[in-house]
């Protein structure tokens, strides 16, 4: 296997991003989480909702046995007095801070996941007209968004790795086609940065094309919510002229899993935004919002403003993580070979894409065998990659994982099935590494002719058919492999036979799943009626 060795951490390309943000004596404080736990040690007599009344009493005592009568006592309802209730509210001040922090003009908290704020973003640009270019490698969420908002897609497709089966981002150039070829005017833009594996894309640049185009752009950041908070870390899509952002606080700044954020940056059609994103949301948000969500979003804002040395120490921290990733000649980080692409400016150096075909496994094998062997749970996998991501502040053992790797490396060599495997395919045993973990999966499927709206599709009359009837014929679902989460078919594309095989291996794999298939194997397909 040839080895291309990834620096420790590569210099940062982002230095022109303008200065980190200066925390405010406000912003040392978390008012929701604390008007949250100040009505917490009322003694109060709860006969509303929640049933559980904050207390251990009855039917409830699982539920404190399991969570602790504390939590329970934090699950606060919705239009409290104190919290949430009026004008000028804890709740108020937090979203005020948010939008400080991240240098929003406005800023919404979601209980729902990025997912909502997808939605929320479709519905809300679909006044501004019914054209949108969208990257190809979208979240399927925002495929939903497009459904539900009636939009006219157009795509814009990512530079892809096709060996390791990593899509990165989108070039100006390329953007700037996508929305000339375009049937009707283009009025938004929805891009992916930073990707699932860390490649950061030129957000500056693209937003110039698009607002030349007079298009609003959203920028898909769920992996990105601790950007801009310290010199060496990629600048928020926030501050670099996007519309729209979107950022999972969950995924890498601490808060509760389905905790995120939608931002509106302070540009031109801000104004014009604003009252649709508000009235999205209140078609996408629970009237019952979480409160320990919420109180979670509050509280990863404060601690990502006033845990500058924190950071620097995680920044630290990954950097030796890295290097000890290459120091062991076996495995290597692909992050850096991410920097040779147009559309990537940059990397998220806490997500660790690395390249595992040294083990004569699929990445999809490995993944499972670490999970049921080793107790070792990594993020996500390709056929040859398995992507690991280190939360900010942590420090979690490296060499666990790379000890696993090399047992799963001496396992298969001792079995031979490196080498039967390689035969059977008429490869000889030295490149038999890498050619069986890339072998493992078709290569990624090029997209389906969009032969219909994908919310015409979606209401069709519509009929199940065998996988062989269903290529050529017009998929109302929307069927993404996971994860990541990419949409491989759209509702209204022609599901071609590429298309079906990836889905299928995906499905067979160990730990492979697609989202929206009726059957688990993908035995059966969701089709649009003659």
């Amino acid at each position: 296997m040839t080895v291309h060795h990834d620096s420790p951490m590569p210099p940062a390309l982002h230095s022109s991003a303008g200065p980190m943000p200066h925390p405010s004596d406000a912003q040392s404080r978390a008012p929701y989480a604390e008007a949250l736990a100040h009505a917490a040690d009322r003694s109060s007599l709860f006969l509303s909702t929640p049933g559980h009344g904050g207390t251990a009493d009855g039917i409830s005592a699982g539920q404190a046995e399991f969570f602790g009568e504390h939590t329970l006592s934090l699950d606060i309802p919705p239009l409290f007095d104190g919290i949430d209730l009026g004008s000028h509210t804890p709740k108020d001040e937090a979203l005020r801070l948010a939008a400080e922090a991240w240098g929003a003009r406005r800023t919404w908290f979601l209980t729902n996941g990025s997912s909502q704020g997808n939605r929320m973003a479709a519905l809300a640009v679909g006044t501004l007209g019914s054209g949108v270019v969208t990257q190809r490698s979208a979240h399927s969420s925002f495929i939903d968004g497009i459904v539900l908002g009636g939009l006219n897609p157009g795509f814009v497709y990512p530079n892809v790795d096709e060996v390791n089966g990593i899509a990165h981002g989108v070039t100006p150039d390329s953007l700037r086609r996508a929305i000339r070829n375009h049937p009707e005017p283009v009025t938004a833009v929805y891009l992916v940065t930073p990707s699932y594996f860390g490649a950061v894309a030129d957000v500056e640049s693209l937003a110039e094309v698009a607002h030349s185009a007079g298009a609003a752009l959203i920028v898909d950041a769920a992996w990105g919510a601790h950007f801009g908070f310290h010199p060496d870390l990629p600048a928020s899509p926030v501050t670099q002229g996007a519309d729209i952002v979107i950022m999972s606080t969950h995924k890498l700044a601490g808060s509760l899993t389905q905790s995120a954020l939608l931002h509106l940056g302070d540009t031109e059609l801000a104004a014009r935004l604003e009252p649709a994103l508000a009235r999205a949301f209140m078609m996408t948000s629970s009237t019952s919002e979480n409160a320990h969500l919420l109180a979670s979003i509050d509280l990863a804002r404060r601690e990502l403003m006033t845990s500058g040395e924190a950071i620097a120490e995680s920044l630290e921290n990954i950097r030796h993580v890295r290097a000890q990733i290459e120091a062991t000649d076996r495995y290597h980080l692909l992050s850096g070979e991410f920097l040779s692409h147009a559309d990537v400016v940059d990397i998220d150096p806490f997500r660790l894409p690395i390249d595992i075909t040294a083990t004569g496994l699929d990445g999809h094998t490995v993944r499972k065998r670490l999970a049921q062997d080793f107790d070792i749970f990594p993020e996500m996998s390709t056929a040859t990659t398995l992507v690991a991501l280190i939360g900010i502040g942590k420090s979690p053992d490296i060499s666990r994982l790379i000890d696993a790797l090399e047992t799963l490396r001496l396992e298969t060599e001792a079995t031979g099935d490196r080498d039967d495997r390689a035969a059977s395919a008429g490869i000889d045993s030295d490149s038999a590494t890498s050619s069986n973990a890339r072998g493992a999966l078709p290569p990624l499927p090029n997209a389906g002719r969009l032969a219909m709206l994908p919310r015409e599709a979606f209401f069709a009359d519509s009929e199940l058919v065998p996988a062989a009837e269903a290529v050529g014929r017009v998929s109302v679902s929307s069927l993404a492999a996971y994860p990541p989460g990419i949409p491989n078919v759209l509702p209204g594309e022609e599901i071609t036979a590429e298309t079906v095989d990836f889905l299928q291996a995906v499905a067979a794999s160990p730990s492979g799943h697609v989202r929206g298939a009726v059957d688990p194997e993908l035995g059966y397909f969701r089709v649009t009626k003659f």
